[in-house]
């Protein structure tokens, strides 16, 4: 049997910087390799930049992290994709933000538990070899240990340090036991659940999300099944990143993005 068993989303047409938004140890990559990949900018302080990133589900939905769609300084119109380019803040095609829909567990006061959104556009992306959409994984599945998975993004190089990549990244990484993950978290006073997935490299670090990843994929080939999340640091030897279990919401992102 296959190691994962997955759900093509192909649906009816129709902010915070905490180490929680979290490409370290990363090399160039192109956005005909992760199409279904695209930039989420937010405007601030007069201008627009890009601060996380979301996966194109069909259409007029995107799927990403819902802290980046939350906040006392949060509206739909300061917010607005970039889809079909290799780089940041550079080439592609604008659309901006209808309304997000978070998932109604999400609670950013309590834990990260159920930080994933899905976010209707105000006009429909345009298909090409450089717009496609995800492919994720199905309710349910388990996410096997020690699996090569792979985060791709335009987030800081350098952890601290305001240091976005201008040309896409992309970093292979491996899933870690959940139970693992959990104990070492509980020793900062940090909850990881069962709907969410911890991916690094244990004990070595250096590879990682990092600010600015957020609401980007993580890949199993070229199946989506975690929506990048938080951590503790970025490339942490001890704290691996941690993103949002899309097999625990697969059903819910259907239902939604619709």
């Amino acid at each position: 049997m296959a190691r994962l068993v997955v759900l093509a989303l192909a649906l009816l047409a129709a902010s915070s910087c905490y180490a929680s938004q979290r490409i370290i140890g990363g090399r160039p990559a192109y956005i005909e390799q992760y199409p279904s990949l695209v930039q989420v900018e937010n405007y601030s302080n007069g201008g627009w930049r890009q601060d996380c990133s979301a996966n194109i589900l069909n259409i007029l939905y995107v799927l990403s992290a819902a802290h980046c769609f939350y906040g006392p300084k949060y509206a739909p119109h300061l917010r607005r994709i970039r889809y079909g380019t290799t780089y940041r803040l550079r080439g592609g095609t604008i659309n901006y933000v209808e309304k997000e829909f978070n998932h109604p567990s999400f609670d950013l006061e309590m834990s990260y538990d159920g930080d994933i959104t899905v976010v209707r556009l105000r006009r429909p992306i345009i298909y090409s070899t450089v717009a496609t959409v995800a492919t994720l994984i199905y309710h349910g599945a388990r996410i096997l240990d020690n699996i090569p998975v792979v985060h791709a993004g335009w987030g800081d190089t350098i952890e601290g340090v305001y240091s976005p990549s201008e040309h896409l990244l992309d970093v292979q990484i491996y899933t870690i036991n959940n139970d693992l993950c959990r104990e070492r978290y509980m020793t900062a006073n940090e909850t990881v659940t069962e709907n969410m997935i911890c991916a690094g490299v244990l004990d070595v670090g250096g590879r990682d999300a990092c600010s600015g990843d957020s609401g980007g994929p993580l890949y199993d080939g070229n199946v989506i099944i975690g929506v990048i999340s938080w951590g503790l640091g970025c490339g942490n030897d001890t704290f691996p990143g941690v993103s949002a279990n899309v097999a625990s919401y697969t059903n819910w992102i259907a239902q939604t993005a619709v």
